[in-house]
């Protein structure tokens, strides 16, 4: 994982954290790396992993299970992607759309960009 300045990086390993939450990578009710663990992956202070964890905790995306670490809870996966979503169409669709507007970009040329893409990218997944 390769962090920004733009941004707080334990906001970053919670951002990390959802999105493996959202894709099945970290399955819901599964054991999820300790905190000391994950900082040694991503070689930054267990302080700052413990900081993305707190947020998780209280998001309720995750849970502590004493002696055994930490989880994923149960419905975290749907309850994340609806949240990532909301904030995908709050934040980076109305910031396109302003863009799209300034550069004459209309509907059917973002329908044709989103259909190549999705041509490239089912070539791409059968290779």
């Amino acid at each position: 994982m390769q962090f920004n300045d733009n941004q707080p990086i334990w906001l970053q390993i919670y951002d990390h954290a959802c999105r493996a939450i959202v894709s099945g990578r970290w399955p819901e009710r599964e054991r999820i790396p300790s905190i000391r663990e994950l900082a040694v992956t991503l070689q930054v202070n267990p302080n700052t992993v413990m900081r993305a964890y707190d947020k998780l905790g209280s998001d309720g995306l995750i849970l502590i299970r004493r002696g055994m670490g930490f989880f994923v809870a149960e419905g975290s996966q749907a309850r994340t992607l609806e949240a990532q979503r909301h904030e995908f169409i709050r934040v980076e669709l109305h910031t396109m759309f302003a863009r799209m507007d300034e550069l004459g970009i209309d509907m059917n040329d973002l329908q044709t960009l989103h259909n190549n893409y999705l041509k490239r990218k089912s070539h791409e997944n059968k290779q």
